[in-house]
């Protein structure tokens, strides 16, 4: 399936035209180029205060958690939405705020919540993803002074999820395999599927994007062994997959290859 054309009737009217440049399927060409041209290049600013971050928000009910698998796809899922999103356009509401983050040193930060928690996290801007009964919400990216008071109150670290064992992925979505051998918590892992669907989703023809965006961005996320790392660190020497490489702020060394992502078999 393509990116159709805009139609002759909008072609007609030019406040329609305007809308559909930044609300259509024009707009999404725009987002998804801007999010093809990469990020970083910036810096950090002097001012650890204005460090810009997207916070992750992972619903972690204390009865009947979800599989960690299911919550890293949503929170992948999740922060790729927000790239994508209408609002982040031109002229939208969030603009600013995202490319402030997007040009600058990436960073994610991802929290837990629960209950009264999460109905208030989800006040706050953002996409809210449920994948296999798991939600996660990724959060319009800010400076860290301008973190919305009942996102700072929400722990980082602690409650961690047992791996899970999800079988087959499916090959109608993208895989994020994330690599086992660094052990990373949730948190660290939440962080890092977020880079990949980023990553993946720039790297898309904007018609394979626009064909993932029907999908609600969903993916199946799993875990490699030493093996198929290997197989997989291959398939990103010959183009065929994106990895992430961490900076090392967090958890494991600089330059750490932590996950890597293929698009869906069947694109």
């Amino acid at each position: 399936m393509s990116i159709p054309e805009i139609s002759a009737e909008l072609r007609d009217g030019s406040d329609t035209v305007a809308d559909e440049l930044s609300t259509g399927i024009e707009g999404f060409r725009h987002r998804h180029a801007e999010l093809a041209l990469g990020y970083g290049g910036a810096g950090d600013p002097g001012d650890p205060d204005l460090v810009q971050a997207m916070q992750m928000v992972l619903h972690l009910p204390k009865v009947d958690p979800p599989p960690r698998s299911a919550l890293l796809a949503a929170a992948a899922a999740a922060s790729v939405a927000v790239c994508l999103d209408e609002r982040v356009g031109p002229g939208g509401p969030w603009e600013q705020r995202y490319l402030a983050w997007k040009r600058s040193r990436i960073r994610k930060v991802a929290r837990r919540a629960r209950g009264a928690q999460w109905l208030a996290a989800n006040e706050v801007d953002g996409v809210t993803v449920e994948i296999d009964g798991a939600q996660a919400r990724a959060l319009v990216p800010s400076a860290v002074v301008d973190v919305d008071p009942r996102i700072k109150r929400l722990q980082i670290g602690g409650t961690d999820l047992e791996h899970d064992k999800p079988g087959a992925p499916d090959p109608e979505l993208p895989v994020l395999w994330v690599n086992s051998a660094l052990g990373m918590t949730l948190g660290k892992s939440a962080a890092q599927v977020g880079h990949a669907s980023m990553l993946l989703a720039g790297a898309l023809s904007p018609e394979s994007a626009w064909r993932w965006a029907e999908r609600g961005f969903h993916c199946s996320v799993r875990e490699a062994d030493a093996e198929q790392w290997r197989s997989l660190a291959a398939q990103v020497s010959a183009g065929s997959a994106v990895a992430v490489r961490d900076a090392g702020f967090t958890e494991i060394a600089p330059g750490s290859l932590t996950v890597i992502a293929r698009p869906a078999e069947s694109w």
